[in-house]
């Protein structure tokens, strides 16, 4: 495991925060010159630790206007079952994450869709046709009310 000091801690956090910032903004704010933030960069990239830039998109002004939290059961438990269960949702864009978790359910699901309409026919045509689908239980969202992707990294 790469050791991080202080310093990477700070320039991790201001990338997670605004990943197309510069390098000469970076080093402002981590007090770094570019050329140091620039071989820093390289270095948590070499590790392992930096992974892909994406751009956020605001689902909801993009015409996605449904969130639902899914809970998946299958029917039987092991290795082939759930390997199935897990490509095909691989291949689901409406699903937006897949978390294994541990309690009466196998498997949350984050989905989104343009309309509730939309949401039942992907749950009704696709996911709960999905082979060894026991059963499936949906929360929808109705307001968000944080949402983030930096990790608190001064809690580590």
């Amino acid at each position: 495991m790469l050791e991080l000091d202080r310093i990477d801690l700070q320039l991790l956090d201001a990338l997670q925060r605004d990943g197309r910032a510069t390098n000469q903004a970076l080093g402002e704010r981590v007090h770094l010159s570019a050329s140091q933030i620039s071989r820093r960069i390289q270095r948590l990239q070499d590790s392992g630790l930096l992974g892909q830039c994406v751009t956020l998109l605001p689902a909801a002004r993009i015409g996605l206007t449904v969130t639902a939290f899914t809970r998946v059961s299958l029917e039987r438990h092991g290795e082939g079952r759930n390997d199935a269960f897990d490509a095909a949702v691989q291949a689901m864009p409406e699903v937006l994450e897949c978390h294994s978790v541990t309690g009466p359910y196998d498997y949350l699901l984050r989905i989104v869709a343009a309309d509730l309409e939309s949401f039942a026919r992907f749950m009704m045509n696709r996911l709960m046709r999905l082979p060894g689908v026991r059963s499936v239980e949906s929360s929808v969202v109705l307001q968000e009310i944080k949402r983030t992707t930096a990790l608190p990294l001064g809690q580590a």
